[in-house]
């Protein structure tokens, strides 16, 4: 598997990764109708470095990095990682975790955190959870999940 940052034609393979979990609606706290642009927009933001992660010359997922919050909080990292719904159980988000706790190292920030871990997302807790993250928050009914309801979230945590 390779991972790299984004490059000008990942666009569209990038939104066909977006777009199913953006549907979804139960992973994410993003408006389930955006549009290509709108998704494309948020992703690959100024602000954020984003990578694609290539398996057999497919992307087979995508993260962002960014500082979690400016000035005081600039050293905190913050990550959205989706893979792609068809490569689910590859170890792709497991090998896009990796590659991003040691880009965030290389580019100053001193700890990572997820502001927003939506509580049914069992998986991604497990998976954030075997790479040194820890609950240090739950937020109650914090995430409105389309089939069922106001469910927690949590913010997890890790020092680099």
């Amino acid at each position: 598997m390779i991972i790299r940052q984004v490059q000008p034609g990942d666009e569209e393979a990038i939104w066909q990764i977006l777009s199913p979990m953006l549907k979804a609606g139960d992973t994410y706290a993003l408006p389930r109708d955006w549009t290509r642009e709108q998704a494309l927009t948020y992703w690959l933001a100024p602000e954020k470095q984003s990578f694609v992660a290539i398996k057999d010359g497919r992307v087979t997922g995508t993260y962002y990095l960014r500082a979690n919050q400016a000035g005081g909080g600039a050293h905190v990292a913050n990550c959205g990682y989706v893979t792609a719904s068809w490569a689910a159980g590859q170890g792709i988000a497991k090998a896009m975790c990796a590659h991003s706790l040691e880009a965030a190292r290389e580019a100053g920030f001193r700890a990572m955190q997820f502001n927003l871990v939506v509580s049914t997302n069992l998986r991604a807790i497990g998976l954030w959870q075997h790479m040194g993250f820890v609950t240090i928050g739950r937020l109650p009914g914090a995430f409105q999940h389309h089939e069922q309801g106001d469910v927690d979230a949590l913010v997890m945590f890790r020092h680099l």
